[in-house]
């Protein structure tokens, strides 16, 4: 790094130590050695918007999610009874579906428990724009909107790009 003039900044610097919670708990390694910086492992590291952790189950990353779709679902119901049924719906796609499809590929092949709280979300979602109860069944409410199930927007994703990966038409660095 030294010989091409690059200078690490070891405060905005983060390391990530990947494998099984065993391997990990065994090791005694603590920091990584570059040039002059001392860097430690944190637990988790973000990358472009996505929380990653030492194990990869994603945990992190999908509570993040959650807490902020939670905090923006209750600043949109605090001025619901304000919007029209459409400007809700706008809302909600724009503020919590964009953080639910946004690196959603990554999520692919976690257990539905894991998957659960984003389902949690969304159904959150459908009750605050049509109004509904937690009494309510929510399959039902999906299907006026045209939402898919949270699993089923993450595969849809995914196979809509090994589509367009084997058909030529994704970007090239695919």
């Amino acid at each position: 790094m030294t010989e091409n003039k690059l200078k690490l900044n070891s405060e905005k610097t983060e390391a990530l130590l990947v494998g099984i919670r065993q391997k990990i708990a065994s090791l005694t390694v603590t920091d990584l050695q570059l040039d002059d910086a001392t860097v430690p492992f944190s637990p988790a590291v973000k990358s472009l918007g996505v929380f990653l952790d030492s194990t990869l189950s994603m945990q992190t990353h999908i509570s993040f999610i959650i807490k902020t779709c939670f905090f923006h679902l209750r600043r949109i119901a605090s001025i619901r009874r304000y919007l029209t049924h459409d400007a809700c719906v706008k809302l909600v796609v724009s503020l919590i579906f964009s953080r639910l499809d946004y690196c959603n590929s990554v999520l692919a092949g976690l257990s539905a428990s894991s998957i659960h709280g984003l389902q949690r979300v969304q159904n959150a979602a459908a009750m605050l724009t049509l109004r509904k109860t937690k009494r309510d069944h929510i399959t039902p409410l999906l299907r006026p909107l045209h939402w898919l199930p949270v699993n089923t927007r993450i595969s849809y994703k995914l196979s809509t790009l090994v589509y367009k990966c084997l058909n030529d038409s994704a970007s090239e660095y695919l």
